[in-house]
């Protein structure tokens, strides 16, 4: 009776056709490298992590929390900030670098990626190959001050003093290898300055201690040494950039100056996802971020804060990081720094 209902040929061809299905279909989607959000057409369908690598407070945390509302609200999704600061901004880099390519895990990184990398004798990371570039967002220009006892006003006369009185001026910094201690290191290389460096844990120390006339002079954003600009108590010599800051229109830049290598000396911002993103969710990421930093209130929120919004294609990011981590490679070895 069996034999009747059931064809042994058929079934036995319809078998093999399911069998076969079942172990073809998941080796088609793991070549066409398929994920189920893009299948789905709905990213982002669960929270999404804005990783910091800073503490809380710092410039990448102040950024990450600012757009941090306006993107949940565009995503109809949670969107939360998670610091893990350490190691110059490695360890907070470095997760990300590992993460999952799925979209829900982005480094809100500052320029030092392209520095601290190149830092460690064994990085834990490739700046340029271990990311995938989004956009870059914002910048803060950096500047020259001194202490008001110092006999300069200009970057002509500061460097003429420094090379008459060898080894005699200290410079602080908020820690070995930060923008502060390489852009002062590239002035040191390119003109030939004898200065010591004396690194602090953080900017709050290397100001008071600038303040006090313990060091004589650091590199630091602008924003960050207004008010003691201001107030008198700290001397400006220049700013880095390619236009004088409207803050501070009296004080040039150090290319009206005649310096013309320290234009793109300062802390940019950027979106960074783990390697091997795929592409959609990368145009939309960036889409969606560049679509909150063209609000008014986000960018008077940043303005408060000394950056300026400033985005590119992931491409024009990708070059950025290839053409800084070869530029602070080069100083750090040239300067002999390392941290291990």
């Amino acid at each position: 009776m069996l034999n009747v209902l059931i064809n042994p040929s058929s079934f036995a061809k319809k078998l093999l056709t399911l069998c076969l299905e079942i172990l073809v279909l998941p080796l088609i989607l793991v070549h066409l490298n398929c994920t189920p959000v893009l299948a789905a057409g709905t990213y982002p369908d669960r929270i999404v992590t804005l990783i910091v690598p800073f503490t809380a407070g710092s410039g990448s945390d102040i950024l990450a929390r600012i757009i941090q509302p306006k993107l949940a609200e565009r995503w109809k999704q949670a969107v939360i900030v998670e610091n893990k600061a350490g190691a110059s901004g490695n360890i907070g880099a470095d997760y990300v670098a590992k993460a999952n390519p799925d979209g829900y895990t982005l480094l809100m990184a500052i320029n030092t990626i392209t520095m601290a990398p190149n830092l460690y004798k064994k990085p834990p990371f490739d700046p340029v190959t271990d990311f995938t570039p989004v956009m870059k967002m914002a910048v803060a220009n950096f500047a020259i001050v001194t202490n008001p006892q110092l006999p300069a006003n200009d970057l002509k006369s500061f460097i003429q003093l420094v090379k008459t009185h060898p080894g005699q001026y200290n410079f602080g910094s908020p820690g070995n290898g930060t923008p502060h201690h390489l852009a002062m290191e590239l002035m040191k290389l390119q003109f030939g300055l004898d200065m010591l460096h004396v690194p602090y844990k953080g900017i709050s120390g290397a100001t008071t201690d600038l303040l006090g006339g313990q060091v004589q002079v650091m590199f630091a954003s602008v924003h960050s040494m207004l008010p003691n600009v201001k107030a008198g108590k700290l001397k400006m010599l220049a700013v880095t950039g390619t236009q004088r800051e409207s803050i501070l229109p009296n004080v040039a830049t150090f290319r009206e100056q005649g310096v013309d290598f320290m234009d793109s000396v300062d802390a940019w911002y950027a979106a960074f996802l783990p390697p091997k993103t795929p592409q959609e969710i990368v145009n939309r990421v960036g889409k969606d971020i560049a679509a909150v930093l063209s609000m008014p209130e986000v960018q008077e929120q940043l303005a408060a804060q000394g950056m300026r919004v400033q985005t590119s294609s992931p491409e024009q990011l990708g070059q950025l990081v290839t053409n800084d981590t070869a530029r602070w490679k080069k100083t750090i070895s040239d300067a002999h720094i390392s941290v291990d």
